[in-house]
């Protein structure tokens, strides 16, 4: 820890203590000169590979010999804190960067040192080779769940903000990857956690309004003039049938297995209503109602605070697309085949 000045550097009288502005502080009795003691600047670096692991330096003195930290280091004079942290980066890890955004300001007072403040940028690494250097004896990636013991606590602070930058970006790729999986000749299932999708926290909101949705559906296909041929129908007939979709719908959405059950059920529609004397045309708007409905429900009762609730709305229409495409298929193979 940095002791305080005996003689002033000014006039080389010797320095007392005094209360200034309400702090005990050193101060030259002949010349006036305060000397303030102000924290040091430090500056840290958090970079990210794809894989979103974390670059981490082994630091090869003290203080915290031994131990792991992002690379870190004090700003000098003539640069900016960012600066700094970007000639740490280079120094301790062999790599340039870019900085992407401030994460975190932290004060830290230090055995070693005295008082910190320690200010932590996310870097994009723009080049260079990992390679340990200046006060590094190691460098490596370390995923996030599975971090050593940092040095310093504003690195847990600052793995953590960055966690929390990335969190609705990092699943909503996620989820769009796993969306964009083939789907093969059939329903595709979701079976593990793992597995699950964003667009899954609708799924109970849909259950609990299957009957509104069903409702909705019945007066838009009975006054719709796609699907004519269903006025004739009896609606205590179609509601049931409505309701029975949309919670297949919402199981299939949860991972359970549908398929068998799905096809008997649409091809036996189709063929009902074939005989029934509704036209194929009709028959295929019906089930683009349905669709609609059930989307539109959920879009227009949603809460839009950030872009990651916008996502599930349309992650919910493409895995509409992908189950009702095969419903109409199954539907009207039914219908034909009557």
């Amino acid at each position: 820890m940095a002791k305080a000045p005996r003689y002033c550097a000014q006039c080389g009288a010797l320095v007392e203590t005094r209360l200034i502005d309400g702090r005990q502080r050193e101060v030259c009795p002949t010349c006036g000169t305060v000397f303030y003691r102000n924290p040091l600047p430090v500056a840290s670096a958090l970079v990210m590979n794809e894989r979103r692991e974390v670059l981490l330096v082994r630091r090869r003195q003290e203080p915290q010999l031994g131990l792991w930290c992002l690379p870190i280091g004090f700003a000098e004079q003539n640069e900016t804190i960012a600066e700094a942290a970007l000639r740490e980066l280079r120094e301790e890890a062999g790599i340039e960067g870019r900085v992407m955004r401030l994460l975190d300001v932290d004060s830290y007072a230090s055995n070693y040192y005295g008082d910190l403040l320690i200010v932590t940028f996310e870097v994009e690494k723009t080049g260079g080779v990992e390679c340990a250097g200046d006060d590094a004896c190691e460098t490596g990636y370390f995923a996030l769940d599975d971090l050593p013991a940092l040095a310093f606590p504003a690195n847990d602070r600052a793995v953590f903000a960055a966690r929390r930058a990335h969190e609705d970006e990092w699943a909503i790729r996620d989820s769009f990857q796993r969306l964009a999986q083939p789907v093969g000749s059939g329903w595709r299932v979701l079976p593990t956690p793992e597995a699950r999708m964003l667009s899954d926290a609708l799924v109970s909101f849909i259950e609990e309004h299957v009957a509104e949705i069903s409702a909705a559906w019945l007066a838009d296909v009975r006054s719709s003039a796609t699907t004519t041929g269903y006025r004739k129908l009896d609606p205590a007939e179609l509601l049931p049938k409505a309701d029975f979709a949309v919670r297949q719908f919402g199981r299939w959405l949860t991972g359970v297995e549908v398929t068998g059950e799905a096809r008997e059920f649409y091809r036996r529609l189709g063929t009902e209503r074939r005989q029934q004397g509704v036209a194929e045309s009709e028959v295929l708007s019906s089930l683009m109602l349905l669709k609609k409905h059930v989307w539109s429900f959920a879009r227009d009762r949603g809460v839009w605070e950030r872009p990651i609730d916008v996502y599930r709305v349309l992650e919910l229409d493409r895995r509409l697309v992908l189950f009702f495409d095969r419903a109409m298929y199954h539907m009207l193979r039914g219908y034909g085949e009557a």
